[in-house]
């Protein structure tokens, strides 16, 4: 029983591990998207996964939106 416990609080930590990065990406690709010299086509792209990062963290759906953000930082040249 205690294993379990144990098991659970470590998941609530990773999870809230990725929850908090989720705003940091987007900070960063917030700051970055000015700057960026892209083809309006790119620049349409970051700004989609972008909002869509977003709207994934505020879902709770942590894993999906690091990916969306990664693209999006990516697309930046950011790592």
């Amino acid at each position: 029983m205690k294993r379990i416990a144990v098991l659970v609080a470590m998941m609530l930590v990773a999870s809230a591990a990725f929850a908090n990065r989720c705003p940091l990406d987007m900070k960063a690709i917030d700051a970055a998207l000015p700057k960026a010299k892209l083809s309006s086509q790119q620049a349409a792209d970051v700004k989609k996964l972008r909002t869509e990062g977003e709207s994934l963290h505020k879902a709770g759906k942590h894993a999906e939106s690091e990916a969306a953000l990664a693209k999006a930082k990516g697309i930046l040249g950011i790592k």
